[in-house]
This record gives structure tokens, C-alpha cells and sequence, in this order.
């Protein structure tokens, strides 16, 4: 830990109950963690909800692909690009002030999405959704932060990360369920009463804290951290459209079309990289005259948060690429609707929600970093199995255990190493440190989705070429079809199914998506053994385990100051 003073936390809220260490105390604080947990849940199923409804938006819209991208992509771009911004403004105007703000931009986002008249309108919507998400899910790790000490600060962590865990394959069945039953727009629309439920909620029983000392913005800092975010965020999730170097298909703005041969992609990443180094300089300018920046270095001083926030990188880079290729898989080769696959999913979800109570009771009995461990090993037996038995023939209750081995895996990994990510930070400085580590996850997933989205889609494109040779078919028409089930992301095999001409063609089509799809499920294996042995640097955690839920040592000379 460094030695330099940080500003202390106060709690602002006259309502608030608390105990001795200054974190509120009772039943209300455990019924604000419910309501906190539900504020995770209505962004993180926002998330992955539109996905399935996707289909249903073009028939009714009319929208184009590169609509079709931007309906599911601005929502990540917005909401990876300003978690930094507003984990950071947290701290300055109020943890659980800026999470209601963000519950009411996200609600009123979600009415004009639901009420779209066009695809212009739902792409704006979904934009000023990140906004209202990026608001919510930094206030909440904060809140949790400052709020829950000792033992129960782990099990705080375990609820909210099991929590992301299962959200994220509950979202597909939800989406799956309302567009089906009733119209993609509810995908949308359910989103208001689980606001009004959360601003209630909030009001009651969720403490106000923030930091006591009246710090100024730093808006050059802000804005480079935006840049930088939205930059990089962008180039992992437009690099397999646009190129990684060459150009494969032009952006065009209105009449105008990215000119030379070489993609915009590596421009965009060395914008990033600009972007990183100069905040990184700001930041270290701006401490050495003493004034307040946007991202404090000092936190880079904290081994705990340094290298935590590195292995969640990695970590996440395995666990969420993962969830793009398995829906894919499932509709497009085994068939299943997407009520059905929000069904199989269903399992890893129930695995993260059985994870949290064992994290509890665990607290007590090995260090978080432990536990984080053995998730780890859960989530790499999990994934590792599903690429073991993927195949397109393979029944869905050969899944089910592995799905529910790797939620398992994912309810204790992800919950403790947040916790170990944030044990030694002030709380004076716990929105800007959610922000960052909140931050560091987005990207390792953008990555995941990136890197493993190139493995199955250019494996299973080669494979199927090889395929299409072997049986003798030419070249321009293999090209054709080859680029058709790949573009399609294995839509088209239905219809080449369809027809006894091609029906031999979309078995061949079936056998290289299975294994594009096992072949994701071993990289996605290989980068979580790599962030398990990243935890390597976080230490045993023997002999911290009291301290890692008790304020930090700098929190403890500021109380006694």
C-alpha cells in the first residue's frame, strides 16, 4: 500500500444507520444489497436481451445489417467508453445519487426504445441506454464497497458477481420468451417497472456515500479516457467486419467511402493507444500539482488492484466469448428456437446463483483469492467439456452439466476477485476504482468476443471450403456458400437444408460450425487457464483474510484523524 493520504468517505445520507466502522447496519442494508443486485440485473439482461429479439426488429423496422450491428452494438460502445467517467463522478456527487439517475436514463431510454417507429430511433435509444448502464453498474460495486465490512463484504461480492453470472444467460430465455409470446418491443418495455421497483427501493433501504473531500472534475481527463475506452472497445468489436488490416468491407459516412486498402481498424487501435498514454500523462501532471485527476495513479500503487484488475482482464476475455458462439451453435446447427436455447442456458445461470451461497460460507474458511481459484478450475472444466462433446449431433442434456459446471465456476470466480480487486482501495476512491475494474472487464470481453468470434467464424469457413472441395464443387460457387453460412453466422444451413441438392452441403456446413464452435470452447479454455495463473501474482491470501474485508489502512488514519 503507498503511503500518500487519500480523502477520506463520508456517508451523506441522514437516514443512514451505522455501525462502528461507519457502514450501515441492519436488515436495511441487506435488503439495499437486493435492490442493488436488481440494478445489476436490468442492465446486464439488456445486454444480451436483444440478441434473440433481433430477427423480430428487422421483419417489423425494415432495418439493414449495419442497422441490424448498431442495435446491438452501440449499447456496448456507450457503456464500455464512460464506466470510468462515471464510476469517478460517483464518488464526487454521490454513489447511490448517480445509480438513481442512471435507473431513470435507462428507463426513459427503454420507452422510446419499445416505442421505436424506426431503426434510427432504436439505435439512439439503445446509445443513451449505455449512458444510463454506465451510471448503474459502477454506483453499485461502490455501494457495495463501502457499505458491507468483514465476512459480509464477501458475501455482498458473491451475490452481485453471481448475479452478472446468471443474468447474462437468463437474458437470451427472457428475450426469447417476450418475442416470442408477446413482441420484441416488451424486450424493451420490461424495463420500466423493474426501474420504478429500483428507485423505490434505492430511496429505502440503499445508504448515500460519497467522498468527503470536494474535489474538481477533471474534464480534459474524462475526455481522454473516453477516447481511449471507445476507441479500443470499437476496434475489438469491428475488427472481423472491417478488417484487422486489410480492408474487407469500407465504412461509409453519407457519399463517403474509407479510401486505400488498408482498414480504419489499425488507426482506431492506435488511437487508443494515444488516447491511454495521454491520460495516463495527464493524470501523473495533474497529481504532481496536487490536484485531483480522473483517475488517480495512486491506485496503480496498489498491488492488490494492479494485478487483480489484470486477471480480470484475461478472465473475462474467456469467460464471455464463450456465450457469443454457444446460442449460435445451438439455433443454427442443433436447431433449437431461442425460447429453447434460453432454456439450455439456463444452466450455467442456475450454476452462478448456487455459487453465491457457497462463496458465503466459504468467507470464513479460505481466502478470496482461494476461492477464486477453484472457480477458475470450475469455469476451465466447464468450458473444456463443452468443447469435449460439441459436435452436430449432440443431445441438449449432455450440455446441461457442463453449463451448469462453468455458471458455477463463474458465480465464485467472478464475485471474489472483485472483492480482491477492491479490498485495499479507500472508499473515498471506490466509484473510481469500480469504474476501472468494471472498465477492465468490458474490454477483456470485447477481446474474448473478438478473438474467439475470429476463431470460430474463420475455422469453420475453412473447414467447410475443405469440405466443399473435397466433394468437387468449384471454386466460385464454394466461395459463395462458404461466405453465405459464415456471413450468416449458420443461418443459411436451414435452407440449404431444405433442398435434397444441398442437403449433403449443409451437413458438411453443420460438422465445420460444430467444430468452429469446439474449437472456441478450447481457446476460451486456454485464456481462463492463463487468467488462473494470473491470480498467481495476487498471493495466497493467507494471513489477509481479515483485512481484506475491513477498511483499508488509509480508510483507518483518515477515521482516527
Amino acid at each position: 500500500m503507498a503511503s500518500h493520504p487519500r480523502p477520506s468517505a463520508s456517508p451523506s445520507s441522514a437516514d443512514a444507520r451505522t455501525g462502528e466502522d461507519g457502514a450501515p447496519s441492519g436488515r436495511r442494508r441487506w435488503v439495499g444489497l437486493v435492490v442493488i443486485s436488481l440494478a445489476v440485473s436490468l442492465i446486464i439482461v439488456d445486454s444480451t436481451i436483444v440478441n434473440v429479439a433481433v430477427p423480430s426488429i428487422v421483419k417489423d423496422l425494415g432495418v439493414d445489417s449495419t442497422g441490424v450491428q448498431w442495435v446491438q452494438e452501440s449499447y456496448t460502445l456507450v457503456f464500455a467508453a464512460l464506466l470510468l467517467v462515471f464510476g469517478t463522478l460517483g464518488d464526487r456527487i454521490g454513489r447511490r445519487r448517480l445509480l438513481l439517475l442512471g435507473v431513470v436514463v435507462f428507463a426513459l431510454s427503454s420507452v422510446a426504445a419499445a416505442l421505436a417507429p424506426s431503426g434510427a430511433v432504436l439505435i439512439g435509444s439503445r446509445l443513451v441506454q449505455g449512458v444510463g448502464g454506465a451510471m448503474v453498474l459502477p454506483s453499485t460495486l461502490s455501494l457495495i464497497n463501502a457499505g458491507f465490512r468483514g465476512s459480509e463484504r464477501a458475501i455482498a461480492f458473491a451475490v452481485w458477481g453471481s448475479t452478472i453470472g446468471g443474468m447474462s444467460a437468463v437474458g437470451p430465455l427472457l428475450g426469447g420468451w417476450l418475442t416470442t409470446s408477446f413482441s420484441w418491443r416488451w424486450a424493451f418495455g420490461i424495463n420500466i417497472p423493474v426501474a420504478a421497483v429500483i428507485v423505490v427501493g434505492a430511496f429505502a433501504a440503499v445508504a448515500e456515500s460519497k467522498d468527503g473531500a470536494r474535489r474538481p472534475l477533471d474534464p480534459v481527463g474524462a475526455t481522454l479516457s473516453v477516447v481511449a475506452s471507445a476507441s479500443l472497445v470499437f476496434a475489438l468489436i469491428e475488427g472481423r467486419t472491417y478488417g484487422w488490416w486489410a480492408v474487407d468491407h469500407r465504412p461509409r459516412i453519407g457519399s463517403w467511402d474509407w479510401p486505400g486498402q488498408v482498414s480504419p481498424i489499425p488507426f482506431v487501435f492506435g488511437l487508443a493507444l494515444a488516447g491511454m498514454a495521454a491520460c495516463a500523462l495527464w493524470a501523473v501532471r495533474r497529481e504532481r500539482r496536487g490536484m485531483a485527476s480522473m483517475f488517480s495513479v495512486e491506485l496503480l500503487r496498489i498491488p492488490s488492484f494492479r494485478n487483480g484488475n489484470l486477471a480480470a482482464l484475461i478472465v473475462s476475455l474467456g469467460e464471455f466469448g464463450i456465450i457469443l458462439a454457444l446460442p449460435i451453435w445451438l439455433q443454427n446447427v442443433l436447431g433449437f428456437s431461442a425460447l429453447d436455447t434460453g432454456l439450455i442456458l439456463l444452466a450455467l445461470a442456475l450454476g452462478s446463483f448456487a455459487a453465491s451461497g457457497l462463496a458465503g460460507a466459504l468467507s470464513h474458511r479460505a481466502s478470496p483469492v482461494m476461492i477464486v481459484r477453484v472457480g477458475l478450475v470450475a469455469e476451465i472444466v466447464g468450458v473444456a467439456g463443452l468443447g469435449a462433446v460439441i459436435g452436430p449431433d449432440t443431445p441438449w442434456g449432455l450440455l446441461v452439466p457442463f453449463l451448469f459446471v462453468y455458471g458455477f465456476g463463474v458465480g465464485l470466480a467472478t464475485a471474489q476477485l472483485t472483492g480482491v480487486v477492491l479490498k485495499d482501495v479507500p472508499v473515498a476512491l471506490s466509484g473510481q476504482a469500480s469504474g476501472t475494474q468494471s472498465t477492465a472487464r468490458q474490454i477483456g470481453s470485447a477481446l474474448g468476443i473478438a478473438v474467439l468470434g475470429t476463431v470460430l467464424f474463420s475455422s469453420a469457413g475453412g473447414l467447410l471450403g475443405g469440405s466443399l472441395e473435397s466433394r468437387g464443387v468449384p471454386a466460385e460457387q464454394r466461395g459463395s456458400i462458404v461466405s453465405a453460412v459464415v456471413d450468416s453466422s449458420g443461418a443459411a444451413i436451414a435452407g440449404l437444408a431444405g433442398s435434397p441438392a444441398t442437403a449433403p452441403v449443409a451437413e458438411d456446413a453443420k460438422t465445420a460450425f460444430s467444430e468452429g464452435t469446439r474449437y472456441a470452447a478450447f481457446s476460451a479454455a486456454s485464456f481462463l487457464a492463463v487468467g488462473l495463473l494470473a491470480t498467481l501474482s495476487l498471493g495466497s491470501g493467507r494471513g489477509r483474510r481479515r483485512a481484506a474485508g475491513e477498511p483499508s489502512s488509509a480508510d483507518r488514519e483518515a477515521q482516527r484523524a
